[in-house]
């Protein structure tokens, strides 16, 4: 190989359009006179110092790739520790590969990586980072989306709208929880465009410990909403980061509670819809209302999808840029796309200076975005407890409007 290697490694979880930026990337280092290598197996390869996992990369390998789903290359999550101990051994295996020109394409916990290593390297190792989550909660210039959103979302819309006929014809309730590590934007995204009843994100909720009765409350005052409109049927769709708002204690009471490879809790296999749905139909049939509720949880159905032609269109923008910025002479940062122009953002730019980990960008409820979201909701307001309309909620519910306002009023103060 020449000095002039290019290494491409994936981290984190799927999103659709890696193949994308593999593709574009690949394609235009070659046509700028460089060799490319993709590290297969991400970084847990690098730190293994496993040179079996190197795959030379050709035009031909990644021409008709972009419009596939998953990853040529997989990918992994490798805890700190792992790093700590490895470390030498990744930057022996770049530097035996002689790998000038490093592009990683992951979440938080890969530009944490890129970020160690650029710094490690001391310029020996031009590195740029390209953005991916479907959650949507990374900051990027004109507030654009991460790449694999978008059709995460096209996706997730596609089954709840199967999931609200199927509820409306079996008259039924489907609890769906979705992924949101720490944020709602794929909930709400999705919740917005099926037109589901309710959605329920962490951001909405700001107290330190979230109780599981106020959101079972919630989700019981849409059905009994529903009830008084004389329907029988609806879906609730669950961000799965409301688990890291709730407590602790009364989480792991009901739940084991499994850690990824990172150490972190796993919220992804909290059964939300499924913890719910006993306390809102324990609660109902207390009061004579029999309702059928299932739970279902949609989140790596989507992770691994063919991307739609915007992530498509986006992944390549992203991947021809990220080669142009670092042959440029560019190095420490991630690469996004305002109004249709390359920018570079700094690694020191989207760290937080408190944590020195990746900025989180969250749901802001005080936005028309979300406020848009909130109007074609149905829940409970503030004025269905005035008089004229907690009658009939309270009929609905098999309660006295008394025993209503006491159980439920604390929902909207």
């Amino acid at each position: 190989m020449s000095s002039e290697v290019v290494a491409i490694v994936v981290g984190g979880g799927p999103a659709p359009g890696i193949n994308g930026v593999i593709s574009a990337a690949t394609i235009e280092a070659i046509n700028q006179g460089k060799e490319v290598i993709g590290i297969v197996g991400g970084f847990k390869s690098l730190f293994a110092g496993d040179k079996k996992s190197v795959l030379r990369l050709k035009i031909d390998d990644v021409s008709r790739i972009h419009t596939t789903g998953g990853s040529i290359l997989r990918t992994s999550r490798d805890p700190i520790e792992t790093a700590k101990e490895k470390f030498k051994t990744l930057l022996g295996m770049l530097k035996s590969l002689k790998v000038k020109y490093l592009i990683t394409i992951g979440g938080d916990g890969t530009a944490f990586m890129a970020r160690w290593i650029e710094r490690e390297s001391r310029g020996r190792i031009a590195i740029v980072h390209v953005p991916k989550t479907i959650d949507n909660d990374l900051y990027l210039p004109g507030g654009r989306s991460s790449f694999g959103y978008h059709t995460a979302r096209h996706w997730g819309v596609e089954i709840v709208k199967n999931l609200m006929e199927d509820a409306k014809t079996t008259g039924r309730w489907y609890f769906i929880s979705t992924m949101g590590r720490d944020t709602g934007h794929l909930a709400l995204g999705m919740g917005k465009a099926s037109g589901a009843p309710l959605t329920l994100i962490p951001e909405e909720f700001t107290e330190k410990k979230l109780v599981f009765q106020k959101v079972a409350d919630i989700l019981e005052g849409t059905i009994i909403k529903r009830l008084a409109m004389d329907k029988d049927h609806g879906v609730s769709i669950l961000a799965e980061g409301i688990a890291s708002r709730l407590d602790m204690q009364e989480l792991e009471s009901c739940e084991d509670v499994e850690k990824d490879e990172l150490g972190r809790i796993r919220f992804s296999e909290i059964p939300l819809g499924r913890i719910f749905r006993g306390i809102v139909r324990k609660s109902l049939e207390q009061r004579g209302i029999k309702t059928t509720i299932v739970h279902k949880s949609i989140g790596y159905e989507l992770r691994a999808a063919d991307p739609i032609p915007y992530d498509i269109e986006y992944t390549r923008d992203l991947g021809y840029g990220a080669v142009k910025f670092l042959l440029r002479g560019g190095t420490g940062a991630m690469i996004t796309f305002d109004e249709g122009k390359l920018r570079p953002v700094s690694f020191v730019e989207m760290a937080d200076p408190g944590t020195g980990k990746t900025r989180v960008r969250m749901v802001d409820i005080g936005a028309e975005n979300y406020e848009v979201g909130r109007k074609y909701m149905i829940r409970l307001e503030r004025e269905d407890f005035e008089a004229g309309h907690i009658q009939a909620l309270a009929q609905a519910a098999r309660m006295s409007v008394a025993q209503f306002r006491s159980r439920f009023s604390y929902l909207i103060d």
